[in-house]
């Protein structure tokens, strides 16, 4: 496989970056974290290209996906979504991921697969939460298997 890059935000937390370095460690992607380097990057080089963030109000965080309106357009370029959040089933996760994905079809990426799976969320300052030791490495082991399966479908 040529070379892969993954562009994710991670807000307060470590859930989105848990997750990222677990794929991109099976898939040996460059990791980019839009919220320290904001400006597009030239994306011809790669082959394969993720996008990750948590979820807030049923779609990645806002960051993530003013990242990817400034990307260029592209033709058939193939890409991969993924995030965390306080609660997940497929269902919901192809709905929270369906803002991301119609920007990144728009511009002319291939969603080849989707991944996510819980977060620890908290309330207010810290008080309340869920999902306190998530992704655990259950998500993690399936993180990975998602990406042995999107190698394969390079």
């Amino acid at each position: 496989m040529g070379k892969s890059i993954i562009f994710m935000y991670s807000y307060h937390g470590m859930n989105t970056q848990k997750i990222g370095k677990a794929i991109a460690a099976k898939i040996n992607a460059s990791l980019i974290d839009v919220n320290t380097n904001s400006e597009p990057v030239e994306l011809g080089i790669y082959d394969l290209i993720g996008f990750g963030a948590g979820i807030a109000g049923g779609k990645h965080y806002s960051q993530m996906l003013k990242y990817a309106e400034k990307l260029p357009n592209v033709q058939n370029k193939k890409a991969f979504i993924f995030s965390t959040s306080g609660t997940y089933n497929e269902k919901k996760m192809l709905g929270d991921h369906k803002s991301l994905r119609n920007i990144l079809q728009n511009k002319g990426f291939v969603i080849i697969n989707e991944f996510g799976c819980k977060g620890f969320f908290y309330f207010g300052l810290k008080i309340f939460g869920m999902n306190k030791n998530s992704p655990n490495d259950e998500d993690i082991k399936n993180a990975e298997v998602f990406a042995e399966k999107l190698l394969k479908n390079i």
